[in-house]
């Protein structure tokens, strides 16, 4: 059954720098070796987000790329698609955009801002992944 994992920013470390979360999240998915979809905001999101997985962590390399920049993007464990880029989802897909992700995937991680006012659109979400049968779970990060 597909998933939705909704990861909730508490700590302060997260709280200033929300893509620090999607870093660690994207490092745990190639641990795992599941191939991974970000769903960036915008261009400048997937550029910033790029850029802080190459450095973020000293002794862990996660193979990444902007989706479209070259043709090795099916070779690429974790891809990071800006929204005109169509890119298909992959088993796991992180969620940075404002509306549920459709089409098929094994696990879906949101990320929840540590802003209550930015909270109600993912409540939203929540319903509408139970409503299509997938188990969703809360994790306070």
């Amino acid at each position: 059954m597909p998933r939705a994992d909704f990861y909730l920013i508490a700590k302060d470390r997260f709280k200033a720098e929300p893509l620090r979360l999607v870093c660690e999240l994207a490092r745990k998915a190639y641990d795992a070796n599941l191939w991974t979809l970000v769903l960036a905001r915008d261009t400048a999101q997937a550029e910033e987000l790029d850029e802080l997985l190459w450095a973020f962590d000293d002794d862990a390399y996660i193979p990444h790329q902007v989706a479209g920049t070259d043709d090795e993007d099916e070779l690429t464990p974790v891809l990071i698609a800006a929204p005109e880029t169509d890119a298909p989802l992959r088993p796991l897909v992180i969620n940075l955009r404002d509306g549920a992700v459709d089409g098929s995937f094994e696990r879906v991680l949101e990320v929840v801002p540590a802003d209550e006012s930015a909270r109600g659109p993912l409540r939203e979400r929540w319903t509408q992944y139970k409503a299509r049968g997938l188990e969703v779970n809360k994790h306070d990060m």
